[in-house]
């Protein structure tokens, strides 16, 4: 096991005993069953649509779209954060996935988010596909939608690979981050 992987680990194994507090509920500091995750799935998908139109104009075209709606990152100069998600093609989920990323410098708290990835072509889909983990920040390229972004894209403009939504933000930490996070899929 490499230290990347190792370090990884052990950032999770805090951060699920983080999760027991305030945040997030002691009911989300275990793994979540697929129809726990399809539920959190379609309950984020609903307030991002309510939220940014825009999100649901990209769905209509999306070949996929990949959703962690309970994402828990934390830490203390040495952070992570894990989550668990799903990708729908329609309405349909066809896979479940998660995603992790280990963080050290100058950060302290706990947050919790939720992001949802827009995949717009067939390339970058299979590339998730294909990737023994997908290593963000390698491979496609990713556009991080905000608000004054999600108030100009339209069907016309939206010609990246992938577009990232960030929902949901709860707690006390700084900054929101999709580089370096690595997005597996698991068996549910």
């Amino acid at each position: 096991m490499n230290i990347h992987k190792c370090c990884c680990l052990w950032v999770v194994f805090i951060l699920l005993g983080l999760t027991a507090g305030p945040i997030t509920g002691a009911s989300e500091a275990t793994a979540a069953s697929a129809g726990e995750i399809d539920q959190s799935v379609s309950a984020a998908l609903e307030k991002l649509y309510a939220k940014y139109p825009t999100a649901k104009m990209l769905a209509q075209g999306a070949k996929g779209v990949l959703v962690f709606p309970n994402m828990v990152k934390g830490g203390f100069i040495v952070g992570g954060q894990y989550g668990e998600g799903a990708l729908r093609k329609g309405s349909r989920t066809v896979a479940y996935y998660n995603s992790i990323a280990a963080s050290y410098g100058l950060q302290a708290g706990l947050q919790k988010y939720g992001y949802a990835l827009f995949f717009m072509t067939d390339d970058s889909l299979g590339y998730l596909d294909k990737s023994d983990g997908w290593e963000v920040g390698i491979g496609p390229s990713i556009v991080v939608v905000d608000e004054g972004l999600a108030k100009s894209l339209t069907t016309t403009t939206a010609r990246s690979d992938i577009y990232a939504f960030f929902f949901d933000q709860k707690g006390l930490m700084a900054g929101l981050g999709l580089q370096g996070s690595k997005i597996t899929r698991i068996d549910k």
